[in-house]
């Protein structure tokens, strides 16, 4: 089911009600603007992989992926009840989730006719407790829906090198390895291993040679 988040960004970027689910062929989109068609998608972009390659042989398309920033959390006991509680949940999103999502949409990006819009996002979450039994590791709520709040930032990527300039090194060095995407992230190592698997895969960096450490990559210049 659509939320609250897919339909209010898809105004917000459509810019009035009357451009916003739009038919083009066999398809629906969900905004246009000028001359622009636009995707906003806040599942896994997996989901709209094919029918991106599709559209962007004839035309200009913006896909709209936005990441979650900061999220209150508001209780409820049924859906038209009133609010128990809000709170803010500790959880940050950060821009570098993109990585995570790009792993299934290498095929597709980079393109001339392509910019990928990414929107860091404030949301309120509304759940509701869960009746009956539960799943193994199935939370004891649902959520009921999610609303947008405002947008903190906005990042657009037209070029491999869009990517690239996301990691924070403090001084990028000629050549590097997970490890060193690792340490400049702060984060595990696998997860610089997402990161470098996308950026070689749409043209960001080589693989140039292999140390006991791992793959050494240099920047590809554009």
């Amino acid at each position: 089911m659509e939320t609250s988040l897919h339909q209010q960004l898809k105004r917000c970027y459509a810019g009035t009600e009357a451009n916003t689910e739009v038919t083009m062929g066999k398809y629906r989109i969900d905004a246009v603007r000028d001359d622009e068609l636009i995707e906003v998608q806040c599942a896994s972009l997996s989901a709209i992989r094919d029918k991106s390659q599709k559209l962007l042989k004839r035309h200009k398309l913006r896909v709209v992926k936005p990441v979650i920033s900061r999220t209150r959390i508001i209780k409820v006991n049924s859906k038209a009840g009133p609010v128990v509680s809000r709170r803010m949940s500790p959880k940050r999103g950060c821009v570098m989730e993109l990585f995570e999502e790009l792993i299934y949409f290498t095929r597709v990006f980079p393109h001339p006719n392509l910019t990928l819009e990414v929107p860091m996002v404030c949301v309120e979450q509304t759940r509701m407790p869960r009746k009956g039994r539960r799943r193994r590791r199935q939370p004891n709520y649902k959520v009921v829906d999610t609303s947008l709040d405002s947008i903190s930032e906005t990042f657009e990527f037209r070029e491999p090198a869009d990517l690239l300039a996301l990691i924070p090194w403090k001084r990028r060095p000629e050549s590097f390895d997970t490890a060193d995407i690792a340490r400049a992230i702060d984060r595990p190592r696998w997860v610089a291993q997402q990161i470098a698997y996308v950026l070689r895969h749409t043209g960001a960096i080589n693989e140039v040679s292999r140390r006991r450490s791992g793959i050494v990559y240099e920047p590809i210049a554009a």
